[in-house]
């Protein structure tokens, strides 16, 4: 079959665009609470274009690496080696708000576990394209259990317990989504799905109930309006933002819950003034970007030329859009409040980093798919 070489410019054009609203909606969303901190409306937006020009390059660098040239397993275990290492200094580093999640190096901060995902969909399509070699089917038995399934899961639940004790407890659930959706489309049983699911629930409910801070968002997300100043108070002012917008926005920086009321207005909870701003038409316009990136990730998936490829593929494709199918759930109501960025979007230089890099491999894929 003859291979199409041109760039998936669907793909590409959503990407561009998701990156532009997420640049202009940064700077809106931000601009008040930089000048109040910093005393420069623009310091949030200015280290969002920096990490935005260096994940453009990288992209673009991604785009034109063949991406079988990742199946070596030097870059496989030199990937897990190096996301393992960082994970683990981040423990010798200074706490940022209560946590142990960034590395500072100058006016940056990288934040290894958006790398891990990165690792995590690498080795999985690594491993299972290797293991599916020799097995069409991961069953329910013994054998599957030590030679296939044990070793796949291993670094995923070594990075889950380290990003779990920085703490980010979202981001470990993100990685054990997409390494289940890997395993279950590489063939892994359903019963397999269940077991795991089982087993992961009593050590879920310690992590969440025994957690103060975590127990109080999910009463706060159940009954917000009994705690309007406290546990619900970023919730409600979420929805306050949202239903203020109404069809078609108040106006571009002409928010009201920026302004101090809505926490993380620029990061986890960017959607919200996007709805507020631009209304239903403009968030609209970002749910129809992430269908088209999330169509033709598939489609590049679905087409690959390897296994490998398609596991990549449908990897990276997972992450994003399961990423931001959490993000609109979170502003919206739907689920628990949980710091998860909108991909593209959202401030935040590691994430955009990594999105970015991810949709390079997967322009690339999408390059050698089959016609």
């Amino acid at each position: 079959m003859p291979r199409r070489l041109e760039m998936d410019r669907w793909l590409f054009g959503a990407t561009l665009a998701l990156c532009f609203v997420g640049a202009v909606m940064v700077y809106s969303a931000s601009a008040v609470t930089a000048g109040e901190q910093y005393g420069h409306s623009a310091h949030f937006v200015v280290r969002q274009l920096a990490w935005l020009v260096l994940g453009l390059v990288g992209m673009a660098a991604l785009m034109r690496f063949d991406y079988h040239r990742l199946r070596e397993p030097a870059v496989v275990f030199s990937a897990l080696s190096i996301v393992f290492l960082l994970l683990v200094s981040l423990f010798f580093f200074d706490k940022a708000h209560s946590t142990h999640r960034w590395i500072r190096f100058g006016g940056f901060n990288l934040q290894p576990s958006e790398l891990a995902k990165l690792a995590v969909i690498l080795y999985l399509a690594w491993f299972l394209d290797q293991k599916r070699r020799r097995t069409p089917r991961l069953e329910f038995c013994q054998k599957d259990l030590l030679d296939t399934v044990a070793p796949a899961v291993a670094p995923v639940i070594l990075f889950f317990w380290l990003i779990v004790f920085q703490p980010d407890l979202g981001t470990s659930i993100e990685i054990v989504l997409i390494a289940a959706t890997v395993l279950f489309f590489a063939g892994l049983s359903p019963k397999w799905i269940g077991v795991g699911a089982a087993a992961a629930l009593p050590a879920l409910y310690v992590l969440i109930a025994g957690v103060g801070y975590r127990h109080d968002r999910i009463l706060g997300f159940l009954h917000p309006e009994a705690d309007p100043q406290g546990k619900g108070f970023q919730l409600l002012q979420s929805l306050i933002a949202v239903g203020s917008g109404g069809f078609t926005g108040v106006g571009f920086m002409e928010s009201k819950q920026k302004l101090f009321y809505l926490p993380e207005a620029h990061t986890d909870f960017i959607f919200a003034v996007i709805c507020e701003e631009l209304g239903f038409l403009g968030a609209l316009v970002v749910l129809a970007l992430f269908a088209v990136y999330g169509w033709r990730g598939l489609r590049a998936a679905i087409a690959a030329p390897d296994r490998f490829g398609r596991l990549l593929a449908l990897g990276v494709t997972t992450m994003v859009i399961s990423q931001a199918l959490i993000n609109f759930a979170v502003v919206l109501g739907m689920v628990p409040t949980k710091g998860i960025p909108l991909p593209f979007v959202s401030y935040g230089g590691s994430s955009l980093l990594a999105m970015l890099l991810a949709t390079g491999v997967l322009l690339n894929i999408s390059q050698q798919a089959q016609e």
